[in-house]
């Protein structure tokens, strides 16, 4: 069995050895600078790992591995350009380096290429593995408009939110999981309770963000921290303060919710005190272990040995322990 820092080892090695040969240069040079830079590569680690629980060499569907982050990296690019961001992982996003054009076009090339690595996968594979990539594609880019609507909506609901980040973070990691597990020959109670297993990890990832962007340490987390109350972003921890203050508590935050970015500092603190005083960062956090009890509930159900399951278990953990 391999460790999760192998597995991150070999990922990062196949996306430096990754050639661009095809022409023109100025459509994969932003391909390979957006690889390149970097990150925590969790859904190709999660489907090598899922691959590893069955077999010995990971290494033999590294391709499949690859294309899942090149999918992903290609969303965080066209997302960079809907949200007109401009830095990704401490570096000038694609339509700041090159520009909007560029970001689109490219990224149009790395979704190809993605179903190109895809689709090199066996050929007895081949239909069961492109069916799920294809629907949880679909999905990524539904969550994708549902978190477009929610920014226009002021009723927007916990549920409807879970749904949200469900659909644009959970199923990607699902994915990965099941996909290793189908190109391992798995059973198919294994690869739907390994899918289940990333839902709720990636569920309580996702709002582990939303916590970390409110309490966490900035020179861990590596951004300044109260982007999401900035921009008034639907967050689990917006949502329910809304719902459970009461109506001064209300009032100060609908009125901090109207407030213009030069009193970016003091609406941070405000809003980030009415939380603490509403107590929804505790509410978050309990969520966040709801769902990885949930996980783990999920991963023991894949029958296979405890002691070949610990590597998942430990990166679970190690997400969940996570401040940046």
């Amino acid at each position: 069995m391999y460790t999760s820092e192998q597995i991150l080892q070999m990922v990062n090695d196949g996306i430096a050895a990754m050639k661009y040969e095809r022409t023109p240069q100025g459509l994969y040079a932003p391909v390979k600078y957006v690889l390149s830079l970097g990150g925590k590569r969790i859904r190709p680690v999660l489907m090598l790992m899922a691959y590893n629980l069955y077999r010995e060499k990971p290494a033999d569907i590294l391709t499949q591995a690859l294309a899942i982050e090149t999918y992903h990296n290609y969303t965080l690019l066209h997302d960079d350009l809907m949200d007109r961001a401009e830095m990704r992982r401490g570096r000038p996003t694609v339509h700041k380096m090159w520009d909007e054009n560029a970001a689109i076009l490219s990224g149009d090339a790395m979704l190809v290429l993605a179903y190109k690595m895809m689709a090199a996968c066996p050929p007895e594979k081949l239909e069961q593995v492109l069916k799920l990539f294809t629907e949880t594609a679909l999905e990524i880019g539904e969550g994708q408009q549902y978190d477009m609507e929610f920014e226009t909506r002021d009723d927007v609901q916990e549920n409807e939110y879970i749904e949200m980040i469900r659909l644009k973070t959970s199923v990607l990691l699902a994915c990965a999981l099941k996909i290793g597990a189908i190109l391992a020959d798995a059973p198919c109670g294994d690869a739907d309770s390994l899918y289940a297993f990333g839902e709720k990890m990636g569920l309580a990832f996702q709002l582990q963000d939303d916590y970390l962007d409110v309490y966490g340490d900035p020179a861990v987390f590596g951004k300044k921290l109260g982007g999401d109350i900035l921009c008034n972003k639907k967050t689990y921890m917006l949502i329910n303060a809304l719902q459970r203050a009461d109506g001064q508590q209300r009032a100060e935050l609908e009125s901090w919710l109207k407030q213009t970015p030069e009193r970016s500092e003091e609406k941070i603190a405000a809003v980030t005190d009415l939380y603490s005083r509403i107590g929804v960062g505790e509410l978050c956090n309990e969520k966040i272990n709801d769902y990885f009890r949930q996980a783990l509930e999920c991963l023991e159900q894949v029958d296979i040995p405890t002691e070949r399951k610990q590597p998942l278990r430990d990166l679970a953990q190690a997400l969940l322990n996570r401040n940046s």
